[in-house]
């Protein structure tokens, strides 16, 4: 069994494959680090021999960031935008999609489950009329001097002492 980056690689699968399950290894980059380790793709990991595992391994270690490394440096990157206070970093730490995505339906991945809000009750005919009832004999319980309305001008009023100079 082939064992790189701290990672069992399975056996029965393709070079190529295999190399995906380590974390920051996709296909593609999989394909370029068996190139230059000189290693066919198609051959199954378990056919590889130590020679190889060898090249693969120090092509991994000295070239790219896996496993803890690029685990690391992706959480100091995003407690650096947290740190900051940019629009990314508070996305993250209200736990919102970061990349623009729509919230008003859909992210339910980063929202966790749904929380369900009970609705408001509709008021019926009946409940307004009611209201306008009381609101009605309210008024009139007023004496008349507080039920007259007074109307307020919201602009104040400008007197003029002396018209103003016309322009000849």
């Amino acid at each position: 069994m082939a064992r790189i980056a701290g990672i069992d690689l399975p056996k029965q699968k393709r070079g190529c494959i295999g190399l995906t399950y380590i974390y920051g290894i996709g296909r593609s980059r999989a394909l370029e680090i068996l190139g230059r380790a000189e290693v066919d793709p198609d051959k199954k990991v378990d056919e590889w021999d130590d020679d190889e595992q060898s090249r693969i391994r120090q092509y991994i270690n000295d070239t790219i960031k896996v496993e803890g490394a690029l685990r690391s440096e992706t959480q100091l990157s995003i407690k650096r935008l947290m740190d900051i206070g940019s629009y990314r970093g508070l996305r993250h730490r209200s736990g919102l999609p970061v990349r623009g995505q729509r919230t008003r339906t859909n992210s339910r991945t980063r929202k966790g489950k749904r929380k369900t809000v009970a609705n408001k009750k509709k008021v019926t005919n009946r409940q307004l009329n009611r209201q306008w009832q009381n609101k009605q004999k309210a008024k009139a319980a007023l004496p008349l001097a507080r039920r007259r309305r007074r109307r307020w001008s919201w602009r104040p009023t400008v007197r003029r002492t002396s018209m103003p100079p016309s322009i000849t």
